[in-house]
């Protein structure tokens, strides 16, 4: 998929858990956790809304795009 998640390295820069960003952002650690794999098909304005709120970035610190 050329569409990438970032989530982990964020989460690294912030030295913040996935847990602790899941209890913070009110998502189930498995959403979360589907997301940061690269799994997940769609995202809420929402959520992403809530991810960029508690990490301090923007979509496109989070979100990739590779159209190789």
């Amino acid at each position: 998929m050329p569409v990438t998640v970032k989530l982990d390295d964020l989460l690294h820069e912030r030295r913040m858990t996935l847990t602790e960003l899941a209890d913070r952002v009110g998502l189930t650690l498995a959403n979360l956790s589907i997301l940061k794999t690269g799994k997940a098909k769609a995202i809420r304005f929402s959520t992403l809304e809530a991810i960029c709120r508690e990490l301090d970035c923007q979509p496109g610190d989070l979100l990739g795009y590779d159209g190789e």
